[in-house]
């Protein structure tokens, strides 16, 4: 799989599908797999395992890497970790079944372990509970 380049926006995933309240990213980036875990469990403990957290990237593309010490040719390398393409408008995660302020404080603290900048958004049918 090449490289390839990350330009213009997103095209697909930049609408709320399952939940009320999400992040998303403003620029582009490779989110590896670590990265989307630590987030995950940063918002899902703070959560208190309440509401429901949805993921919507996934790493499938493969990022290879030669050995230390290996001279040049003899072929491509062996992949090493595998990551998710983002665009600009792509949403990452999405969460439902908690009030506002948890669910602005999770995604607070899951952004916080991506190395992109994120923005928190409200779904146009929410509406507060009391």
């Amino acid at each position: 799989m090449q490289k390839g380049r990350m330009k213009g926006n997103s095209g697909r995933g930049h609408q709320l599908s399952n939940g009320m309240f999400g992040i998303k990213s403003m620029d582009s980036c490779f989110l590896t797999s670590r990265q989307i875990e630590a987030a995950r469990i940063a918002a899902t403990r703070y959560m208190k395992r309440e509401g429901q957290l949805w993921i919507k990237v996934f790493p499938d593309k493969p990022i290879t890497k030669k050995p230390l010490e290996v001279r040049m040719g003899k072929g491509k390398g062996a992949p090493e970790y595998f990551v998710a393409v983002v665009k600009p408008g792509r949403i990452m995660f999405e969460v439902a079944g908690v009030n506002l302020e948890v669910a602005k404080e999770a995604l607070r603290l899951a952004a916080q372990k991506l190395p992109v900048r994120t923005k928190f958004i409200i779904a146009r049918d929410y509406t507060v509970e009391d």
